[in-house]
Parts: C-alpha cells; structure tokens; sequence
C-alpha cells in the first residue's frame, strides 16, 4: 500500500536529515521535492500545491529553523499536514433513528460497487445489526447472481425482483421487506456507470427521490488515481454524496485517490477495501494511513486486527506452554490458522514500525503456509505431540509425504526449535514479554 509514494518521501526525508541545521533554502527545495513526488503518485496538482504551501508556512518558523532536531520537526509537520489532507478523524456510518438505515452505493463502472456491498453488510452484522443487500444492478450480466453468492456466503438475505422491474421500484420494494422483516440495514447495489451518461445519472437521482436513503457513499477503485477523484466530482453535483469508500486499497502504490479525494469533494473517505476478502473493509483512520505513508507503522491497526483475529484463551494457553517447551505442532497448526485470519502477510508488516520500511519491495510468499502446514500434517499424531522424536529416517519420510525436501523439514525444526527457546527466555523477562503471540 503506497509503497512508491512511501520510498520516494523517505528519500527526500532522508536528504534532509543530513542538515544538521535548517534553513529557508533548505526547506524550499525538500519541499519542491514533495511537490514533485506528490504528482508523480497521482495527486490533483491543486491539491499538492495547497499541501506543500501548508507544510512551507509551518517549516519556516522558528520551531523548525532553532530546533535541535529540524529534519524530524518537518518531518512531524508533514504527518500533521497528511492528516488534515485526509480528513484528521474517522468517520463510519450514522443510523437512522428510526430502522431500517438505508446506504445507496453508486460508482463507476468496474469500481467494486457489488463487493463492497456485501462487505459493508458483512461489517455491520457483525456489530449486530440485520442487514438486506438489494440487487438493483440490472445491467451488468451476473451481477444479481454475484450478489446473492456473496450473501448467501455470510447467511445475510438478498432482495431479487422480477425481470424487467426498473432499480427504482426494485430499491423501494427492497426497503419494504426489510421493515416488514425487521432488518434494519439496508445497502443498495446500483449497477455502475460512467458520469458522462445521462440516462443512467438521472435513474441514480431517481432512485435517490423515490427512497431517500439514509446515506450515500460514492465507491472508488484507488487504483485509478484521478480517474477516480474526477468521477467523484461530477457524482457529487448530481447526487450530493455523504462519503466515500475506496477498493483495492491494497493494490494502490502511488496514492493520489487517497491524498485528493477529501479535498476535491470535500466528503471524507469512510471505509477502505483492503482485500479480496468481505471481511477486508475497514474504516478508515486518516492519522493511521499518515503514520503508515511516512513509514512509522500502524500499531493501533495491527492490534485491533489481533483482537479481531485471535483467540485470546489459546493464545495464553500457547504461551504457557511455551514457556514449560509443552508446545506442540498441533499448537502449532491452530497458531498458523490464527495468523491466516488476520489478513496478508505483508500488510500486517507494513503496520509495524520500522519494519515495513525495512522490508520494503520484499514480496512475502504466502505459500510458505502451505508448505509448512503440509509438512506437519504429514507428522503423525505421535510425533506432533512429541517434536524430539523427528530423527533422520522420520524426517525424511515427512519430506515424502509433504512433497517437500529434506532441508525444508530441517529449517522447520530448527525455526520450532527457536520459537520454543525465544518464548521460554521471553517468560523469564516477566511482564514484558507478558501477552505476546509467540508468531
């Protein structure tokens, strides 16, 4: 996520630091810098000449020009100022006080609009509430069908209508069922289209006037850049949108979507698609995604995701064990299955500090668990309890079994073997190693 536009500010960053003393020049040209790199990632150049003239006006002071450390004082003012590119707080979704609370996705063609339907209804009935998906795209070969699939995945209903019943009525109709059923959610699917076409525009205002949903959110593909920031923009002036959710997220390198989209449309960004997944839609926290940009991490992120994701019993109990070397490669399994909940790989990388920037550019291959976890189910009951029993010949027939080689059991051992030894050491340290996931 972001990474181009990561790399190439901490470079500019990194010049700056080796000033031991600022001054206005100095500023000037690392912000010209920023400038530069901000649309080459794909920013409205109205947007990156607003930023940089912001973080000018703030360097330039005193605070940066006599402090002891002005290479990090810019560098804290451009987090600062990323942050109120990006809306400063997060915003979800309000509820109508009296049920059900009706959202209308629109968006362009291709955006994801369907998908983030489903995730959105995914979110919200995991915080408890009753949700219906309305199939309202009846232009989009299989998009009906798309939508049911996904809802009968996570047990939530989906409103079909007749052939040929116009969105407007089928969006209606799909608002009375929820109230005669007592759900209390309700998330419109329009079928996508391009701003310029009118027709299609004017059924989204008519959808709009025949049901007055609660909320509107616009759905952009961040992949797309300013495609999406300019897509935005005419969507607003016919429809008057509450928000934004951007997809694919995860895919986007450079970030223009990102950093513009608030300040063009002045609507803030409410939740992002961060994977395939109906359980990758997050909300979203623009001092989070600042720290992350700048390669300080997302700590909060990461822990909510644990919380989220693991079983906080096993993981005392795994701990515990641990510490006594009762760990087993049962545990062990169920310890990967935890660790797979919690999302890709790299991404929970990117979250901590240091560590993303690091390894930056380094794909993390997610096959790796499934070699493993072939490896150990290729143990015997026995021998998964009781890891000091693997001799030479057990290994070699592990190998066998697994479709892996000799050398792959042996590094498995000896990462186990270090696990073990790491997490007894980490016992003896008392409260400090207290709570943690031996991952």
């Amino acid at each position: 996520m972001f990474d181009d536009l990561s790399a190439k500010l901490e470079g500019v960053f990194k010049k700056l630091r080796r000033h031991g003393k600022l001054s206005e020049s100095n500023i000037k040209d690392a912000l010209r810098e920023v400038r530069r790199v901000l649309l080459e990632a794909d920013v409205n150049y109205k947007v990156a000449r607003t930023f940089v003239n912001r973080v000018q006006g703030r360097a330039v002071g005193q605070e940066v020009l006599q402090s002891i450390t002005p290479g990090q004082q810019v560098i804290k003012i451009v987090h600062d100022e990323l942050i109120a590119l990006m809306g400063r707080k997060s915003e979800g979704i309000s509820f109508d006080a009296t049920p059900p609370t009706v959202v209308m996705l629109v968006g362009l063609q291709g955006s994801g609009k369907t998908t983030a339907a489903a995730k959105l209804a995914h979110l919200f009935r995991s915080k408890g509430r009753r949700p219906l998906l309305v199939a309202a795209d009846i232009y989009r070969p299989a998009a009906i069908d798309q939508l049911e699939v996904l809802g009968r995945s996570m047990d939530v209903p989906v409103y079909r209508a007749r052939e040929g019943t116009p969105p407007e009525r089928i969006c209606a109709d799909g608002v009375r069922l929820a109230r005669k059923e007592g759900l209390d959610f309700v998330v419109l699917d329009t079928a996508g289209r391009l701003h310029v076409d009118d027709e299609m525009m004017a059924e989204l205002e008519r959808i709009k006037a025949q049901v007055s949903p609660y909320e509107i959110l616009f759905v952009a593909d961040a992949m797309t850049g300013q495609d999406a920031v300019r897509a935005a923009r005419e969507f607003l002036n016919r429809l008057n949108f509450g928000g934004v959710i951007l997809t694919k997220l995860d895919g986007d390198a450079r970030g223009g979507a990102a950093l513009s989209i608030r300040m063009v449309t002045d609507r803030p960004i409410k939740f992002v698609g961060v994977g395939e997944k109906l359980d990758a839609l997050e909300v979203f926290h623009p001092d989070r995604m600042a720290s992350r940009i700048l390669g300080m991490g997302d700590v909060v992120s990461l822990v909510e995701r644990v919380q989220q994701s693991v079983d906080t019993e096993k993981a005392q109990k795994w701990e515990e064990k641990l510490r006594k070397e009762a760990f087993t490669f049962d545990d062990f399994l169920e310890q990967l299955e935890q660790l797979k909940k919690m999302g890709p790989l790299d991404q929970l990388i990117g979250m901590i500090p240091g560590v993303g920037k690091a390894m930056r550019g380094l794909k993390v291959d997610e096959k790796a668990f499934v070699h493993t976890e072939a490896i150990v189910r290729s143990m015997t009951k026995e021998e998964r309890a009781r890891p000091h029993l693997i001799n030479g010949s057990r290994r070699r027939r592990i190998a066998r079994g697994s479709g892996t080689r000799v050398q792959d059991v042996n590094q498995l051992m000896k990462q186990f073997s270090m696990m073990q030894k790491m997490m007894k050491n980490m016992g003896k340290m008392g409260s400090l190693g207290k709570g943690m996931l031996p991952f």
